[in-house]
């Protein structure tokens, strides 16, 4: 069972005794809500719309706050701190939707001139001030190896494929699991070598999160199916406590690594953006670029001699 998330200060006084678990082993938040509301269906929605741990925070903001958008008043969200504010706002856009408000809230965020987006130039000073030099990140990934070798496989599959934390944790353990079952098949193209996510469109095509497919070579996937799955949080408190936390690192220096081999737009597809081009979306089909399997392996074979 995974382990509960933890509430971060500020949140309900209330989280703790009488908490309810939720099927998907997570515990909805023990805050009754506002009565006009069918917190159980909202609750429901919400697990059938988003990851746990993201259908957790929605709920518990919701229930907390419910009140903002029931009586058109978002005042109080003025006086929160733009983390805050952006969590609570992300949460009753979900209620609003779940209401049939949405118009109502677009209309009370412009009212009280809110944002909850973080602006692409903010962004892009973030990283430029945070300064990731991909060599440190690379001595992270081999010291976690060293440090915990029965994670050392999905080390390697999370840096030769970019997936999200959360995404590799999922294909590593679908790996598994299908193997078991004789239906890897399913998942694995073994003549392309291709882990086809796209298949299993509630597990990895999310609302704002997607993952299409990801190339894999036969000898990754194979070492992956001899091993025992792991659990997202299990992973997360073991390697914190060993080398810190940088899985959002991977992602970004498998990005940028991938430059000297792909293209963008090719990057993006692999990091499961489409974004609203009209290319993307009338034209670009990753199966009639022949040799893009053979780019990203040649940058496999050079991030694999980075992390040994």
């Amino acid at each position: 069972m995974n382990r509960r998330p933890q509430p971060r200060k500020g949140l309900s006084k209330t989280y703790g005794s009488g908490d309810s678990l939720c099927s998907d082993g997570y515990h909805c938040a023990s805050i009754e809500g506002d009565k006009r509301v069918n917190w159980d269906a909202f609750e429901d929605w919400c697990r059938r719309e988003y990851m746990p741990r993201t259908a957790y925070n929605r709920i518990l903001y919701a229930k907390r706050f419910a009140h903002c958008l029931l009586d058109k008043d978002f005042s109080e969200l003025l006086k929160m701190s733009l983390d805050k504010r952006a969590h609570v706002l992300k949460s009753l856009s979900c209620l609003s939707k779940f209401l049939g408000m949405h118009g109502d809230f677009q209309k009370l965020v412009k009212d009280y001139g809110l944002k909850w987006s973080v602006r692409t130039d903010d962004l892009l000073i973030k990283r430029f001030t945070k300064a990731v030099n991909p060599d440190m990140v690379f001595e992270w990934i081999k010291k976690v190896k060293r440090l915990n070798p029965d994670y050392s496989d999905f080390m390697d599959f999370l840096t030769f494929s970019g997936l999200r934390f959360s995404e590799g944790i999922m294909a590593y353990n679908l790996i598994i699991k299908l193997s078991r079952e004789g239906k890897l098949s399913e998942y694995y193209d073994v003549e392309r070598e291709t882990l086809e996510h796209f298949k299993f469109k509630d597990v990895f095509l999310r609302r704002s999160k997607k993952a299409f497919i990801s190339f894999m070579p036969r000898n990754v996937v194979e070492k992956i199916c001899s091993n025992k799955p792991l659990n997202l949080d299990a992973v997360q408190t073991r390697v914190k406590r060993c080398a810190g936390l940088r899985f959002g690192d991977i992602r970004e220096v498998h990005g940028t690594f991938m430059v000297k081999y792909l293209r963008e737009v090719e990057i993006d597809f692999l990091h499961g953006r489409i974004s609203t081009t009209v290319f993307m979306r009338n034209y670009f089909n990753p199966a009639w670029i022949s040799d893009l399997k053979d780019r990203v392996f040649k940058a496999i074979e050079e991030l694999k001699q980075k992390i040994s």
